[in-house]
């Protein structure tokens, strides 16, 4: 599925904006703090989770308006040979909040468009609604219809950072070939806060209840780590077999958060636990390694340069596995991407995006940047709370 109708309602910096974008490369260039990087959060909010920028949803409605913030989507099949996705021609896509969150579709099925409407309301501005065809549906269900991946700035320094950040990256690769990861991963969570919970309260606790709890961590945390060992070794076996090129290969590995039996251990730790008032064992402490192949040197100690070479190549090699498990190539958010490459690999990524036959967007500062590009391209020009087709 691809994005062919993006529209906006009170989001960050936009009142009202639409946006129809085609199905391959689509470039955003403004000055900086136009928008760009709203545009795509907005994008990233069609997929589980908060967003590229991990804000909360209050931060996401205008500041000045109703409080509440609406982005809906329409989520288009392959192109016809009328260069129309299938139900594009006549159902237009509604603006509003309101019809955003409540208003049905009357297409359905294998082959049709979907539309996606997902915010909040200004009674409840951090409980995020999702509606999927006019149904509600769950946040985590959103994976089952596209997979987003993206690169920002901010992840520039990702092998820097603690494993947190690392983690969440690797949550987000394994979300995009098993939609299940993210439940999986918000059942575990919940069983671990009630839990800890349990153990900072004070005088004997409920032998059976932590019991309980325990298990039913080690019944997710096992789940999510055969998910992340599986994304992690499919991924390694493409990036090893893949040729030199002009962005590094990145050999990966995953490092803590394992054990054999993790509600024995979370049980015989309740004491340690309790003293740290957190879980000090299960995948929630599992790490990403990532090393430079041809170096044989960790990420972490390569130069910047480097290290996004590294990024943009993991990232590359995770769309086509995406592409290949499938079918379904993901959307490919890219902030700020040719920003700091040189313009042999501008050359190279745009080559490489272009074939790749999945949707992308990309912003930057000035066009020129993507001189290189030799596909079709959507360009928009973005301005203060505007987007405009150029």
């Amino acid at each position: 599925m691809r994005v062919a109708r993006l529209s906006l309602t009170d989001f960050r910096s936009y009142t009202d904006a639409v946006v129809a974008p085609g199905p391959g490369l689509v470039i955003l260039t403004g000055d900086n703090g136009a928008g760009k990087t709203n545009l795509l959060e907005a994008l990233s909010l069609l997929a589980p989770g908060r967003g590229l920028r991990g804000a909360a949803l209050s931060e996401m409605a205008r500041t000045g308006g109703s409080g509440a913030f609406a982005v809906a989507a329409r989520l288009a099949p392959p192109l016809d040979g009328k260069g129309l996705g299938w139900g594009e021609r006549q159902h237009p896509l509604r603006a509003s909040v309101e019809a955003t969150l409540t208003q049905p579709s009357p297409i359905k099925g294998e082959g049709s468009w979907i539309d996606i409407g997902t915010g909040t309301t200004a009674a409840a501005p951090e409980r995020r609604q999702v509606r999927a065809n006019g149904a509600p549906a769950a946040a985590n269900s959103l994976a089952e219809w596209v997979s987003v991946l993206w690169l920002t700035p901010a992840m520039d320094r990702l092998f820097a950072d603690g494993a947190s950040a690392r983690r969440r990256f690797l949550d987000r690769l394994v979300l995009a070939l098993d939609p299940g990861h993210a439940g999986e991963a918000t059942r575990y969570e919940a069983a671990m806060r009630a839990r800890n919970k349990l153990l900072a309260e004070a005088g004997p606790h409920d032998e059976a209840w932590l019991s309980a709890l325990e298990s039913r961590m080690a019944e997710h945390g096992s789940a999510l780590a055969r998910a992340r060992a599986a994304t992690v070794e499919a991924l390694a076996e493409r990036l090893a077999a893949a040729p030199e090129g002009p962005f590094a290969r990145a050999g990966l590995a995953l490092e803590g958060g394992e054990e054999a039996d993790l509600a024995n251990s979370l049980a015989s730790g309740r004491a340690r636990d309790a003293s740290a008032g957190r879980t000090l064992a299960g995948p929630h402490r599992t790490d990403l390694l990532v090393t430079h192949i041809a170096k044989h040197q960790p990420a972490s100690l390569c130069s910047t340069g480097e290290q996004k070479a590294l990024l943009i190549g993991l990232v590359l090699a995770h769309a086509g596995l995406v592409a290949e498990r499938s079918g379904r190539p993901p959307v490919l958010l890219l902030d700020e991407i040719a920003a700091h490459l040189d313009p042999l690999r501008r050359g190279a990524l745009f080559e490489r995006l272009a074939c790749a036959g999945g949707q992308v967007w990309m912003t930057g500062t000035e066009r020129r940047l993507f001189a290189e590009i030799k596909a079709d391209v959507s360009w928009f020009e973005v301005r203060s709370g505007s987007v405009c087709a150029q």
